[in-house]
């Protein structure tokens, strides 16, 4: 059982950048039509005292449903967005996010995602996007610049990641 890891070349993007100091650097993965990422959040990126901020968490709901599209080999820039909030989340908590395609058109694509607490999979947040897709050219722009590979995910008998090759996409 495995999935595959989103990888591209090191740059600033708030959401899964590394090489920004002050970003959320998510490590984002997909297979099945969805995309995730795990992560507890720092206090820094909290709102009121121990919790985390909204927009951080509207954040991380649009990474993960705009990087659903890449196993549709879509790329694409966030139109529109809205989020419900279900649940404070405490800085510290681990929490899972998830996204997923709900309807794709020629032009648009339409997603729905989640975040909910790892430990007891209650739900915190729920949200929904449309997103413009990129022109052919331009998607081998942004594919060219930032390397962009998925890399297969074996789960290994402890439930470890091992995730050795890198299969360009």
């Amino acid at each position: 059982m495995g999935g595959l890891r989103v990888e591209v070349d090191p740059h600033r993007c708030f959401a899964c950048g590394e090489l920004n100091e002050y970003g959320l650097h998510l490590i984002l993965h997909a297979q099945d039509e969805h995309c995730w990422t795990e992560l507890l959040l720092d206090e820094r990126f909290q709102g009121w005292e121990g919790i985390a901020h909204g927009g951080i968490l509207c954040a991380i709901l649009d990474e993960v449903m705009a990087w659903s599209l890449v196993e549709h080999d879509a790329w694409g820039v966030t139109a529109r967005r809205n989020v419900e909030f279900r649940r404070p989340v405490q800085v510290g908590t681990a929490i899972r996010a998830e996204g997923w395609i709900t309807e794709a058109k020629r032009r648009l694509i339409r997603t729905a995602g989640r975040i909910e607490d790892a430990g007891s999979g209650d739900l915190l947040a729920m949200g929904e996007a449309t997103y413009v897709v990129a022109s052919p050219e331009r998607k081998a722009e942004l594919k060219a610049r930032y390397r962009f590979r998925l890399v297969p995910e074996q789960i290994d008998a402890t439930g470890s990641v091992d995730d050795r090759t890198g299969v360009d996409r």
